[in-house]
């Protein structure tokens, strides 16, 4: 149901460049899900299953890359409760996220299985195969390095869900970057130099330091809007996974902003 928001679009855009693009893509949204429920469509159904496929497939790939490394470690246990903590799952979805944790680790999970399974039924949300490879990049890197049996599930990951290996090290880099601007990493590892935090700065927002400020700008809003808290749940994010992007967030806000310091 995109018809109506590509005809707003276009019309919005002809009629009042930019703004009014925006304001076609709202109303044609409108038309759409009327459209949409008039042919019996379950727009908040189809969200739910979504957010709970998004949710199993991460938790129990979760698991897998725990013991992709042949056992699971008290460490790595610590590390999953840890992130549940962190993610700020209801006390019903801490329990399903350990059950499918554990089930992740059993030596008969089949993992292409699970994420064709994501794939087919998450195919009318194109960005949400990116939207998990990104939460489970952040999970695998949640204890400050990325080992190589998590590295491996990754890559294998990647590859599953159609990217080229020039994407994955390309999302890797960016997220790994971001990580260097939370407050974890500030507290843990002091001031690095000037010229290593702006690196990062670049790298986290996915562009080179030759970048004009016109095209930086650009980039830095579409990292925003894509970790947009409402975009995410309607994209097929559960509510209570957001927070981890609410960070992310704060992370791209704090390289943007060292990046136009620099260069006033």
């Amino acid at each position: 149901m995109v018809f109506g928001k590509v005809i707003g679009g276009l019309l919005g855009f002809s009629a009042g460049g930019f703004i009014g693009a925006i304001i076609g893509v709202i109303v044609g949204n409108f038309f759409d899900k009327s459209f949409g429920s008039a042919l019996g469509f379950d727009y908040s159904g189809h969200r739910a299953k979504l957010q709970q496929l998004f949710f199993e497939t991460t938790f129990s790939l979760m698991g897998h890359m725990a013991k992709a490394d042949g056992r699971v470690s008290e460490e790595e246990i610590a590390q999953a409760e840890n992130l549940f903590t962190r993610l700020g799952l209801t006390p019903e979805h801490r329990q399903q996220a350990i059950a499918l944790f554990k089930q992740g680790t059993q030596p008969d999970f089949a993992m292409e299985p699970a994420l064709a399974a994501f794939i087919e039924g998450g195919g009318r949300s194109k960005n949400l195969p990116t939207l998990l490879l990104e939460f489970l990049i952040v999970i695998a890197m949640a204890d400050g390095e990325l080992h190589p049996a998590e590295r491996s599930v990754l890559v294998r990951t990647a590859e599953a869900l159609g990217f080229s290996s020039r994407q994955f090290e390309q999302l890797l880099a960016m997220l790994t970057a971001q990580e260097s601007f939370s407050h974890q990493y500030q507290q843990s590892h002091g001031a690095p130099t000037r010229q290593e935090e702006l690196t990062k700065a670049y790298q986290a927002l996915g562009v080179d330091s030759d970048v004009s400020d016109k095209d930086l700008k650009r980039a830095y809003r579409k990292l925003m809007s894509q970790h947009h808290p409402d975009k995410l749940i309607a994209q097929g994010v559960p509510e209570d996974m957001i927070k981890m992007a609410t960070e992310k967030s704060q992370e791209i806000q704090a390289a943007y902003e060292l990046i136009k310091k620099s260069r006033q």
